[in-house]
């Protein structure tokens, strides 16, 4: 079944916006790639810069120290078209991806992590906390002129004690959640546009299945023809919303692998959705290519992100 996504435009003009954070106040977090920006939306409707991060920041969460997280891909070469924006691959001045924590009452910005058990950290995209207070992340790799860098998932604490790969290597791993129970891990990936799922065994552990897996999870879903996963998040009822590129969209899967729905976007870099306000159906949704940040009524409430 296939709506059409009808919303209203919060912010537009953006630099690529990415990683929306619905806060307790109503307030929007969320990052612009381009402009290497952390910004915040009151509900009245102030923009505010929070801190600007520099490289390419890209997912984002609120821990529970009240600090927001950023994935930071080091930083993309880009292309307009027409006023359409898209990312390249890497920056020329790419030195490597990071973990950065930032205060949102100062605007402080900490790098924790520029590597993983001896391996540069090369692009982090996606992050969500557990209940035990870490965070899982997934390194997308690097797109270089004559290669793709391998990506992974990881698992870290946020006082700097700890940063593991919990599955390698991993094409494109991008959005990343957990399921209702915490215990099962949703990551999308994008350039084949597949949906794995892995079982949780603990802080940093997956179960990984043997071959012919070819990362370890379990493919919960593959869309046909050409589409690209961007990031994604998780329903109250465990279904997953995987924001879909190039049919631009949010692709909604049960965790059993049925494709529930499909919401339509007025552009091809659909990227990324996260839920709010009192009864979790406020979606907010981030369209790149345009740069807008769109809220829309969701049919379903999402889940509540631990923090």
């Amino acid at each position: 079944m296939t709506f059409k996504l009808e919303g209203r435009v919060l912010a537009s003009g953006l630099g690529f916006p990415e990683g929306p954070v619905a806060l307790p106040d109503g307030s929007v977090l969320f990052v612009e790639i381009a402009a290497g920006n952390l910004k915040r939306l009151s509900p009245n409707g102030e923009l505010k810069v929070v801190a600007h991060l520099g490289g390419g920041p890209n997912g984002a969460a609120l821990g529970p120290d009240g600090h927001c997280y950023v994935c930071n891909n080091g930083g993309f070469s880009w292309r307009t078209d027409d006023g359409f924006t898209r990312p390249t691959g890497a920056a020329a001045d790419y030195a490597g991806g990071s973990i950065q924590r930032v205060s949102l009452a100062t605007g402080k910005v900490e790098t924790l992590y520029t590597e993983c058990e001896g391996h540069p950290l090369y692009g982090p995209n996606d992050i969500v906390f557990d209940t035990r207070g870490g965070f899982w992340f997934t390194d997308f790799g690097k797109k270089l002129p004559d290669r793709l860098m391998h990506g992974a998932v990881c698992y870290a604490r946020t006082d700097g004690s700890l940063i593991r790969r919990a599955a390698f290597p991993v094409l494109t791993p991008n959005g990343i959640g957990l399921s209702p129970d915490g215990g099962t891990l949703y990551v999308a990936e994008t350039e084949t546009s597949r949906l794995w799922s892995y079982r949780i065994l603990g802080p940093g552990e997956l179960e990984l299945q043997s071959f012919p897996s070819p990362n370890g999870g379990r493919l919960v879903h593959g869309l046909p023809g050409y589409q690209r996963f961007d990031s994604l998040a998780v329903e109250e009822c465990g279904n997953i919303c995987v924001a879909t590129l190039v049919r631009g969209g949010i692709s909604v899967f049960s965790p059993s692998g049925k494709l529930v729905e499909f919401h339509e976007a007025p552009e091809g870099y659909c990227t990324n959705i996260c839920f709010g306000g009192a009864d979790m159906r406020t979606a907010y949704i981030t369209l790149s290519g345009y740069g807008q940040l769109v809220e829309a009524r969701w049919p379903r409430a999402g889940l509540r992100l631990a923090a």
